[in-house]
């Protein structure tokens, strides 16, 4: 399974501003830190405010900051919320599918259950679990402890 581009950017910018720990970032800022486009992530915040995990701060010091306790996400539910077909292959799919060997073929039940797998070892996971809070992530973020706490 692979996951979109739209995907990859939310989960960094909720990791991102799980470890700034309620500082409002930019979309430019956040852009600059990942090195990714500031279009792109315009798009990524909408979705996440959307979806009640980021609070958009309107103003000249306006930007972002999650809207949620890091400790209450469950990474699975946000990647099924944001992945609009996450089936491996047409015959997991909601369509009618149309291989010759649907019904008789056992690899079916296999990438159902992991899918499953997947997503159970992501709902094992909280936003905090991920952001790790710790000084590798602000590190790889170019913070200091100073502008993190």
């Amino acid at each position: 399974m692979k996951l979109t581009l739209h995907t990859d950017y939310a989960l960094r910018v909720l990791m991102t501003l799980a470890v700034l720990e309620g500082r409002v970032v930019s979309i430019e800022e956040l852009a600059r830190r990942h090195r990714v486009s500031e279009n792109h992530l315009r798009k990524v915040a909408q979705t996440l405010v959307g979806m009640g995990l980021v609070a958009g701060v309107r103003g000249r010091a306006g930007g972002l900051r999650l809207a949620v306790d890091p400790r209450s996400v469950r990474m699975g539910g946000v990647v099924r919320a944001l992945e609009e077909d996450v089936a491996l292959v047409e015959c997991l799919g909601e369509g009618p599918a149309s291989c010759a060997l649907a019904g008789a073929c056992r690899l079916t039940g296999a990438l159902a259950r992991a899918l499953d797998a997947f997503f159970a070892e992501l709902d094992r996971l909280t936003l905090a679990d991920l952001a790790g809070r710790g000084p590798a992530m602000r590190a790889k973020l170019g913070l200091d402890a100073a502008v993190a706490s």
